[in-house]
C-alpha cells in the first residue's frame, strides 16, 4: 500500500518543516513539499491519504529499555511481550529494547535463545535485545564477540542484586575490556548493592518493613558511588559505559563530570524519576506505596532531583528517556512483599505512557519539540545500532511514524491503559497532548482511538554497533 501523510508538521531531532510524507510498503520513499507537482501527483496516486493538520508528525518512539516477562523475585513481570507492546503501540513507542537474561551458572547463548522464544511471534511492534550478564566468567566473555556479530551490541551490568547479577570490580573491569576490543556498550545499574543489603538488614531488624524503606535503604549516595566507580572502570578500560534508569543528582554529577572529561559516558533517566517522590507515592497509605516499589528508587521531592535530571535532559548529560518497563500487579505480585519490603517486586509499568510524559516538558517550557523526538526516538536509535531504519524520518528509513495531537489531553488510568497490571502508577493524571496515529513499517496500528494491529506485527531486528562509538 502507498500511504501519504499531509498538513502535518514534521519534526525531527534538528528542526521542523511542512513536509508530506510518502511511504510505499514498509518504508519512507519520499519527503514532499507540499503543493508541489509531485506533492499532488502522490496525493493522485496513493491509496491511503492521512490528514495530520494541526498535528505533529514524528519518528516512532524507540524505548531501549523494557523488561517483558521478566523473572523478578519469584514471579514474572506481568506484561507479555504481546501485551506490552500493544500497550507501547498506544503510547506511540514503535520499537523496543528488551533484556535477554543470564543468571549465575547460566549459559549466555540458551538465555538469549529463550529470550527470542518468548517473542518471536508475539510483538506488535518491533523489537530488539540487550544481553544481561549475570555471570561474568571466561565463557560468557567469549560469548560478548559471539553475541556482537549476532547483532546483540549491548550488555548490561549490575552492580546490585548479590547473590542473583552481582559483578564485582574485577569482574567489571574484564567485561569492559572486552568491550574495548569489540566495539560493544556497557550498560550499568549503578547501585552498591553490598552496602543497600546491608542497610535494607537493619531496617528489617527494627521493624521497618514497608515500602517507603525501599527508597530509604537505597540511598541516592549509594547511587552516585556506584555510578562514580562505574566510570573509574571505564576510564581504566577505555570502554563506552552507558547508566540506565539514573535518578538522583549526585549520580548525573559523576556522568556530567566525565562527559567533560571528554568521555564516551551516557545516562538515561525514565518518567517515574521526573514526576513521582517519595513523600507523595512511595510513602502512599497503607500498603499503597508498593505500587512505586523500583529499583534505582524514587527520590524526595524536597531536594532537587527532578529539576536536575529536567536539566541534564535539557544539555545532555543525560541522552535518552526510556521506561525501564517492569510492571507488576498489586495483587500477588506486589503483595509478596507486604511483610518485608525486601520481598517487594522491583518494577513500575509505563511504557504506554513514556512520549506523552515527556511531551510534558515541552508544554512546560523544559525542552524544545526536537528535544522531545531526541530524548525519545533518535538518540535511542543511534546509541543502539538501528539509527538509519528507526528513529528518523526520511527516504529509505522504516515507516515508524506517530501523528500526535497537541490540542487534546490523554487522561492516564487503569480503567483505560492498555497495560496488563491492575493499577496505574500515574493515576488520575491529566496530560496535554495524544498519540493520534501510529504506523508501524507503514501499517497502521492505531488509529480513531482503535486498535489496529494484530499478535506477530512486530519484527526482530538485530543491531549494529553504537553509533556514538565509531
Amino acid at each position: 500500500m502507498t500511504t501519504l501523510i499531509k498538513n502535518g508538521t514534521v519534526v525531527s531531532a534538528t528542526g521542523r518543516t511542512e513536509q508530506e510524507i510518502l511511504i510505499d510498503g514498509e518504508h519512507v520513499v519520499a519527503l514532499l513539499h507540499p503543493g508541489s507537482d509531485l506533492a499532488g501527483a502522490a496525493e493522485r496516486g496513493a491509496e491511503h491519504v492521512i490528514d495530520a493538520a494541526g498535528k505533529y508528525v514524528v519518528p516512532g518512539g524507540v524505548d531501549a529499555h523494557t523488561h517483558m516477562e521478566l523473572p523478578f523475585g519469584g514471579t514474572n513481570a506481568s506484561d507479555t511481550f504481546e501485551t506490552g507492546t500493544r500497550a507501547a503501540a498506544w503510547g506511540g513507542t514503535t520499537t523496543i529494547i528488551d533484556f535477554a537474561v543470564q543468571k549465575y551458572g547460566e549459559n549466555i547463548q540458551a538465555s538469549l535463545d529463550e529470550w527470542h522464544a518468548k517473542a518471536a511471534g508475539e510483538c506488535a511492534i518491533d523489537y530488539a535485545f540487550h544481553q544481561i550478564i549475570g555471570g561474568v566468567d571466561d565463557n560468557s566473555l567469549k560469548a560478548m564477540d559471539v553475541l556482537v556479530d549476532e547483532g546483540i551490541t549491548s550488555f548490561k551490568l549490575f552492580m546490585a542484586y548479590p547473590g542473583v547479577f552481582y559483578a564485582d570490580d574485577g569482574q567489571i573491569l574484564k567485561a569492559m575490556q572486552k568491550a574495548n576490543d569489540n566495539g560493544a556498550m556497557i550498560m550499568m545499574h549503578a547501585e552498591n548493592g553490598i552496602a543497600i543489603d546491608v542497610l535494607a538488614e537493619q531496617a528489617v531488624a527494627r521493624g521497618e518493613t514497608d515500602p517507603v524503606n525501599h527508597g530509604y535503604v537505597r540511598r541516592k549516595e549509594l547511587e552516585a558511588e556506584a555510578t562514580f566507580r562505574a566510570v573509574q572502570l571505564a576510564k581504566v578500560a577505555g570502554a563506552p559505559l552507558y547508566i540506565v534508569h539514573l535518578s538522583a543528582s549526585e549520580a548525573l554529577e559523576a556522568v556530567a563530570n566525565a562527559r567533560n572529561d571528554g568521555m564516551n559516558v551516557f545516562a538515561e533517566t525514565c518518567p517515574q524519576y521526573l514526576y513521582l517522590n517519595v513523600e507523595d507515592h512511595l510513602n502512599a497509605p497503607g500498603f499503597l506505596g508498593a505500587g512505586y516499589v523500583c529499583s534505582t528508587p524514587l527520590r524526595s521531592k524536597h531536594e532537587h532531583h527532578h529539576a536536575d535530571l529536567w536539566k541534564g535532559l535539557r544539555v545532555n548529560d543525560l541522552s535518552v528517556v526510556a521506561t525501564d518497563h517492569c510492571p507488576f500487579c498489586m495483587k500477588d505480585q506486589k503483595e509478596l512483599g507486604k511483610d518485608d519490603f525486601r520481598a517487594i517486586p522491583n518494577g513500575i509499568g509505563g511504557v504506554e505512557h513514556r512520549m506523552d510524559l515527556i511531551y510534558q516538558g515541552v508544554v512546560a517550557g523544559e525542552l524544545t519539540l526536537e528535544r522531545w523526538v531526541e530524548l525519545c526516538s533518535t538518540t535511542p536509535a543511534r546509541m543502539f545500532g538501528l539509527y538509519g531504519k528507526k528513529g528518523v524520518i526520511q527516504p529509505g528509513a522504516d515507516a515508524d511514524i506517530v501523528i500526535y495531537d497537541p490540542n487534546v489531553q490523554t487522561h492516564i488510568s487503569v480503567d483505560t491503559h492498555h497495560m496488563n497490571m491492575d493499577y496505574s502508577a500515574y493515576e488520575g493524571v491529566v496530560v496535554d497532548g495524544k498519540v493520534d496515529t501510529v504506523l508501524s513499517r507503514g501499517k497502521t496500528l492505531i488509529a480513531d482511538n482503535a486498535y489496529h494491529g494484530t499478535k506477530g506485527d512486530g519484527r526482530y531486528y538485530k543491531r549494529g554497533l553504537s553509533q556514538y562509538l565509531m
